[in-house]
Formats: C-alpha cells, sequence, structure tokens
C-alpha cells in the first residue's frame, strides 16, 4: 500500500513541481516589476490603484508652481517695490518743491466798512477857484496844513482793505541748500533699503525652493517605500501560493501553508503604514505648491542615485566665503549701513537748515465777484533765504544719537553672529551630503547581497535544504535593505537642497515664470 501510495505520488509531485515553477516564474516576474519600480529606475509602469487623472508632477514643475505662486514670495516682491518707491520719495527731498495756489475771499463786514466822521469846516481846504490869483496864493499860504491833512487822506483811500471780493494767486519755490547732511544719508538710507529688499527676495527664494525641494523628495520617498512594501508582499503572497500548491500535492504540510499566511499578513500592517505616509507628504507638498488637495498626484522625477565621482567633483566653495555669497548676509551688511547713515544723521540735528524760497504771486480786488477779467493783477515777487537752527530740545537730540549709536553696534554684533551661522550651517549640511553619498554606495551593495540570499534561500527552500523561516528572514532582510537605501538616496538629495540654501542659491528668475 505504501509502494502504491509512492508510485502515485511521483507523478504527482511531477506535476506539482512543474506547476510550481510555473508559478514562482509568474510571481517572480511580477515581484521582480515592482521590485524595479521601487528602486527608482526604469519605472515605466503606473500602479493599478493610481488614478487615470492624476496629474503629473516633476520637479522643476513644482519649482515653478510654488515660486510663482507663494505668497511669500509676492511678499517679498512687494517689498522690492516699495523699497523702490521710498527710494523715489527719499530723492524728492533735493529735488525744488513748486506749490500753486488760488484764493478767493467774499467779505461781507469788516472794520475798514466803517463810514468816517465828516470833515468839519474848518478842516476843509477849498480854494476859490473864481478868486483872482492873488487872493488863492494867499488862502493857499494860509491853509497848506489843511492840503496836506487832504492829501493823506485820499492816499489811503484805495487800500485793499475791507473790499468785498479778493482773489490772490501765487507760485511758491523752495530749495534746501543745507541740511547738515541729512538729506544725502536719506538718500544713501533709501538704497540701502532697496537692495535689502532685493537680497531678502533671493533669500526668500530660496528658502521656498530648499522647502520644495525636501517636500518632493519625502513624497517621492514615501511612494517608493510603499512600492517596496508591496513588493515584499506580493513576493509573501508568491510563496504563499507555493506553499498552498505544495500542500495540494502533499509535499508541505498545513503548519507550513498557516506560517506562509502569517509571514505575509505581517507585511500587510508596514505596507498601510506606507501608503499612509505616502498620502501625507503628498498632501505637505500640495499645501506647497498650491495645488487642490483633492487632486491626484503622480511624481515623475525618479530618486535617482547620484553617480560615484560626484563627491570628488563638486567644487564647493570654502566655508570662510559663503558669507560673501549669502543674501541674508548682504541684507545684514545694508542694515548695518542704514544704521551708520542713521548715526549721521543724528549728528546733523545739531547743524542749521538752509532754505532759499521764492514766491511770484498776484492780486485782483475787483467791485463784483466775478470782475476780476476787467480788473488789472497787482503782481508780488520775493525770495528769500531762511537758516533755522534748534537751540534747544529737551536733551532729545542727545538721547536719538545715542540711541542710534546703539542700533549701529547691534546690527554689527549681529551681522558677526549671522556670518558665523552661515558658515556652520553650511559645513554641517555639506557633511550631511558626504556622509549620505558615502552611505549610498554601502546600501547599494547590502542591497544586492540581500536579494542573492533571498534568492538562494528560496532555492534552497524549495529544494529542501533550508527551512521556511529562513526564507522569512531573507525576505526581511532585502526589504530592510531596499528602505535602507532608498533612505539614503533621498538623505543625500535633502542634504543637497540644504547645501544650495546654505550658500543661498535660488533658481533662476525664469523657473518661477511671470510676476502674475
Amino acid at each position: 500500500m505504501s509502494s502504491a501510495n509512492s508510485t502515485y505520488r511521483r507523478p504527482l509531485g511531477r506535476v506539482a513541481g512543474v506547476a510550481l515553477l510555473l508559478a514562482a516564474s509568474t510571481t517572480a516576474a511580477a515581484a521582480q516589476d515592482r521590485a524595479t519600480c521601487a528602486s527608482g529606475t526604469n519605472c515605466t509602469q503606473v500602479r493599478a490603484d493610481s488614478p487615470t487623472d492624476s496629474a503629473q508632477m516633476s520637479l522643476e514643475d513644482a519649482l515653478r508652481r510654488a515660486l510663482g505662486k507663494s505668497q511669500e514670495v509676492q511678499l517679498a516682491r512687494a517689498a522690492v517695490e516699495l523699497a523702490g518707491a521710498d527710494v523715489t520719495a527719499t530723492r524728492a527731498q533735493v529735488l525744488p518743491q513748486l506749490n500753486a495756489s488760488l484764493n478767493y475771499t467774499r467779505t461781507y463786514y469788516t472794520p475798514f466798512n466803517v463810514r468816517a466822521a465828516p470833515t468839519p469846516d474848518s478842516m476843509r481846504f477849498l480854494p476859490d477857484s473864481m478868486a483872482s490869483i492873488l487872493e488863492r496864493l494867499r488862502y493857499i499860504e494860509q491853509n497848506a496844513g489843511k492840503a496836506a491833512l487832504s492829501g493823506l487822506g485820499g492816499l489811503f483811500g484805495n487800500l485793499p482793505l475791507g473790499r468785498p471780493n479778493t482773489y490772490v494767486a501765487a507760485i511758491t519755490g523752495t530749495q534746501v541748500l543745507y541740511s547738515g547732511g541729512r538729506t544725502g544719508a536719506a538718500l544713501r538710507i533709501a538704497s540701502d533699503y532697496k537692495r535689502a529688499a532685493q537680497s531678502e527676495f533671493t533669500e526668500q527664494v530660496s528658502q521656498i525652493a530648499m522647502q520644495v525641494r525636501t517636500s518632493y523628495v519625502r513624497a517621492a520617498l514615501a511612494q517608493q517605500l510603499e512600492a517596496i512594501a508591496q513588493s515584499a508582499l506580493d513576493q509573501a503572497l508568491a510563496f504563499q501560493a507555493q506553499q498552498k500548491l505544495r500542500l495540494d500535492a502533499g509535499t508541505a504540510s498545513e503548519l507550513d501553508l498557516l506560517r506562509a499566511e502569517v509571514s505575509a499578513e505581517n507585511l500587510r500592517p508596514q505596507l498601510v503604514e506606507s501608503r499612509n505616509a505616502a498620502e501625507v507628504a503628498a498632501l505637505d507638498l500640495k499645501r506647497l505648491i498650491d495645488m487642490p488637495l483633492t487632486q491626484p498626484l503622480r511624481l515623475t522625477t525618479a530618486l535617482d542615485a547620484p553617480a560615484a565621482l560626484q563627491a570628488d567633483t563638486l567644487s564647493e566653495p570654502d566655508p570662510t566665503r559663503v558669507a560673501a555669497q549669502r543674501a541674508a548676509v548682504a541684507v545684514a551688511e545694508r542694515q548695518v549701513a542704514i544704521r551708520q547713515q542713521q548715526v549721521s544723521i543724528a549728528r546733523g540735528s545739531y547743524l542749521p537748515q538752509v532754505d532759499l524760497r521764492v514766491n511770484y504771486g498776484a492780486q485782483n480786488l475787483p467791485n463784483t465777484t466775478f470782475g476780476f477779467t476787467n480788473n488789472p493783477w497787482n503782481k508780488d515777487v520775493s525770495a528769500g533765504i531762511g537758516v533755522s537752527l534748534p537751540l534747544f530740545t529737551g536733551f532729545r537730540r542727545g538721547a536719538e544719537s545715542q540711541q542710534a549709536q546703539i542700533e549701529l553696534t547691534k546690527a554689527r554684533l549681529q551681522l558677526g553672529q549671522l556670518k558665523e551661522s552661515v558658515q556652520l550651517q553650511y559645513q554641517q549640511a555639506r557633511g550631511e551630503r558626504q556622509r549620505a553619498l558615502s552611505t549610498i554606495a554601502a546600501r547599494q551593495r547590502t542591497v544586492d547581497q540581500a536579494q542573492r540570499v533571498h534568492d538562494l534561500t528560496v532555492l534552497r527552500f524549495e529544494r529542501g535544504l533550508s527551512t521556511q523561516l529562513e526564507v522569512s528572514d531573507a525576505r526581511l532582510a532585502l526589504l530592510q535593505a531596499r528602505t535602507n537605501v532608498a533612505q539614503a538616496i533621498a538623505d543625500f538629495h535633502i542634504a543637497d537642497a540644504n547645501v544650495e540654501r546654505a550658500l543661498g542659491r535660488a533658481p533662476s528668475y525664469s523657473i518661477f515664470g511671470s510676476r502674475n
């Protein structure tokens, strides 16, 4: 009976072996495709659960979109435009100031309209034109004082006091001749402020670019880790299917199948966790690039490993020279220059200010409201130079001068601290990039070795030379090795983005489009 059973099992075992080879080749090919996609190279297929209407986004597209619509960049650009307007407004202080005015006054009642008392007869000068020449000469000699009094009254009879209608037109020009250096210092402050705003714009662009690059790399890493977890689960499911066929063929026990099922189910939580992490990373990237959160997104820039000799070919500046290239340091240097000019302005408040004033005016006194067309305009032209000097301001000028000197000292100290911080940031980012670069090569060799161990362990298991536990351990080791190399590549790209940020480099203006 036992020989019959063994004779019966042999052809059945051959059939099961052929089926196992076919199933293994099919599942291995599928797993190889997912593994190739998980490694980040030659990945041309889209996951089956990916929406067909998902938006494709490369790293360059993400940078262009983020830098074109970022509110931080728009605020920095507005600050540059505002600084340009401040420069124009400050330059106006040096140019002549011209003001024109036209005033009309209607007088309804004035003390000058009071009627004068009648002149008594004894004070009147009334020579008789019909008298003889001798009599008229005698009258003039006797009443010469009365004639002077009458002439004085006629002299003030045409003054513009109390006129009912008055038109006054004037053009006034003012020019500052000397201000103790305050005007020139204000011009230099405006120029430094504009340069600082331009450097701040470059700094904001560099910061946004670093954030977008980092977020893109993390999103791509999360999707790649999801693909790696899916590939490991596919391998476990394929092994489970093989155990099921072996059980049906009578070459495996139910315990072997249960172990394969448990090993596959233990990988599902990792896949769910990786999938959730990929969704969260994609949401963060959508937030930075101002993209609808519900829009499906597919990243097209793969996380490729850097060239083997890239560390030797990188031409980086000396850390001591990094500060000279950083936009933030340029902003701090402009702040120091501004503080110096403010000290000059505070000292200039002790000096006098000289102004030149020129006035050209005309006055019209018509008898009717609109009768100025038939009435002559009386011109009034004058010019003068004024000198003003505050003698005592309650010790305000001394306090302002002391305050400006303290602010200058603070700005210089902050500039020194910023230079040290920039150099430290650059050295840390560069060291992290070198560490990630050296780690990639070692972890890639580990992946090759883990893949080889996994394949040999599966082959030994099929021949009955290894246990199922060894196969599970080899699969987990391969999963961990692939995860480690993906993480190392992502660390390199993030560190490279931090190096670019430390150097203050930013994408060109053409990358993020127009200013709309």
